[in-house]
This record gives structure tokens, sequence and C-alpha cells, in this order.
């Protein structure tokens, strides 16, 4: 579940979080709102950030090479 949580603090600073967005979409995902708010100040990378999605192809490629013997 993707979700986003704001902390907003009496100074007026933003922290924001974002979990179950696997790469580096979250920055997408979050580019118009950060936009809004203001100046990004820090940011940090979890895990998911680094992790790859999996895709199944149905398709194989095999390469055959001929022989000069």
């Amino acid at each position: 579940m993707e979700t986003l949580e704001f902390i907003i603090y009496p100074d007026g600073r933003v922290q924001e979080k974002v979990t179950g967005i696997v790469g580096a979409s979250c920055a997408e995902v979050t580019a118009a709102l950060e936009a809004e708010l203001g100046i990004v100040l820090t940011q940090e990378t979890t895990s998911e950030y680094y992790a790859h999605t999996q895709q199944q192809s149905d398709s194989a490629t095999t390469h055959v090479g001929s022989s000069h013997w």
C-alpha cells in the first residue's frame, strides 16, 4: 500500500514520509507537493528506493552461433 505521511511542525517545517513505492518513482509522486510546500532542506532515501520491481517475461531469446570448423 502506498502512503504519504506529513508532519507539520509549529515553526512551519513539514516532514514528508513516503512508503510503499518502490524505486525512484517516489520522487515523481511527491514532486508537485514539494514544489508547493517550499524548499527541500534534506532528503533521506529508504531501502524501498533502492529496490527493483520484479517483472516476468514470457519470451526468451536464444543466440545460436555458427561454427567454422
